[in-house]
């Protein structure tokens, strides 16, 4: 979906100059819808997508849970670390590189897993996996995408797969069986949404799941033509109606009675954990850890990796940020993986959460708003955007490797804080 006219830059400065620079395939034009020239930063994407999207389809993506207040703090904890920088220091070498799972990574971020990215940019789930994989990244497919997980595998190599899964051993086995044939290496098992979040955003702004027919809703498309027409009609006369594809009944995006399956995560269990491990050879993740105790119980079960995370303030309001309780975690996975998300926006946040201890971070909404704005050269413009800022502030906090990213080189900006617990 390209928005507005269009500009010709040079591979230096291009999306595709930073695909070039980290060793992909660059595409072979270099031009790029005008609208990003004025994307400075990763928040500047919200606000350009704002006018494009119908209201309730905004406010999904945008909203949090009842208060906002885990939202809020999500983004207020990275200010309570400052760096402190060291100088004369030659860093002209430095790198991004990161090996994480046995894989070289030429950066240490990824796109977390979003429901309905193909709802909000047309073929949402295939641009954000193209722009993964152009970039050497990882991209989390959400079980609650509008795409089959088998055609999202197709299109990247560097695709996981993250499952919403109920606590019962058939539709366990029956996914595990899938992903595996699907030719996933990763698995992501999200463990906080034992049930619906209380989402007040989406009873104001008049999202449902699937979409209601009404003209309320007739109302806010239509007022949103490019979104009408470069997304949804647009995907209509492509593939026909979108369904939810990968959590059991496929379920259509638009219905006026149908309800989307999810069966009893509150019965989830440890119990289930050691099923899935048991029946999946591949990677094992999980996702939504934020007590040191779970994370010593993933550990014992063989898990290879958590996802230090509180679903991006979408589940519990008032749940703690995920950096404040990072460094607990980091103490008790041993050999695991220890990664992050919620909240995290600039690169700065990016090496802060590197020097308490995460290995890798993910983030989610920039990257959507970017498909929603200018498809995939929005995505690889954001994703240029925030390893610039990771190399920038790699020279001036004065390290070469980010394994060189400390917690001696933080310091709590305002008086004692967690940094010392």
């Amino acid at each position: 979906m390209a928005a507005g006219r269009q500009e010709m830059t040079s591979p230096s400065t291009s999306a595709d100059g930073f695909a070039a620079s980290v060793g992909a395939t660059p595409r072979r034009s270099t031009v790029r819808p005008r609208i990003l020239r004025r994307i400075l930063a990763l928040e500047d994407f919200q606000e350009a997508a704002r006018p494009l999207l119908p209201r309730p389809i905004f406010g999904y993506v945008s909203g949090g849970v009842e208060t906002d207040a885990s939202l809020r703090a999500n983004r207020a904890v990275w200010d309570e670390l400052a760096f402190v920088p060291r100088t004369l220091i030659d860093t002209s070498a430095r790198t991004q590189k990161t090996t994480l799972f046995g894989h070289s990574y030429d950066a240490p971020f990824g796109i977390a897993p979003m429901g309905g990215t193909s709802m909000a940019a047309f073929e949402g789930d295939l641009v954000l996996a193209r722009a993964a994989a152009a970039a050497n990244i990882p991209m989390l497919l959400s079980g609650a995408a509008l795409t089959p997980l088998e055609r999202v595998r197709e299109t990247s190599a560097t695709t996981w797969f993250q499952a919403y899964l109920p606590g019962d051993d058939g539709p366990i086995a029956q996914l595990v069986e899938r992903v595996t044939r699907a030719g996933y290496d990763t698995l992501v098992l999200t463990v906080d949404v034992q049930v619906t979040a209380n989402r007040e955003n989406n009873v104001r702004s008049g999202f449902h799941q699937p979409l209601r027919p009404s003209l309320r809703l007739a109302w806010d498309c239509g007022g949103r033509p490019q979104w009408l027409f470069g997304t949804l009609l647009r995907t209509l006369w492509t593939h026909g109606m979108p369904h939810v594809e990968n959590m059991g009944r496929r379920v259509p995006l638009i219905s006026r009675t149908a309800e989307r399956e999810s069966g009893r995560r509150d019965k989830l269990s440890w119990r289930h954990l050691e099923l899935i491990r048991r029946l999946w050879k591949g990677r094992l993740v999980l996702k939504g850890i934020l007590d040191r105790q779970d994370a010593r119980m993933a550990r014992e079960r063989g898990v290879d990796g958590v996802i230090v995370s509180n679903h991006g303030g979408r589940q519990l309001d008032g749940t703690v940020a995920p950096l404040r309780v990072l460094p607990g975690i980091v103490s008790e996975a041993g050999s695991m993986a220890v990664m992050l998300d919620s909240g995290v926006r600039r690169g700065t946040d990016v090496l802060k959460a590197l020097a308490l201890g995460a290995r890798f971070v993910f983030l989610g909404r920039p990257f959507l708003f970017a498909a929603v704005i200018a498809g995939d050269p929005g995505v690889r413009h954001a994703i240029k955007l925030l390893s610039e800022e990771i190399d920038r502030d790699m020279a001036m906090i004065g390290i070469d490797a980010l394994s060189q990213m400390r917690r001696e080189l933080l310091t709590p900006a305002r008086g004692p804080g967690f940094l010392e617990g």
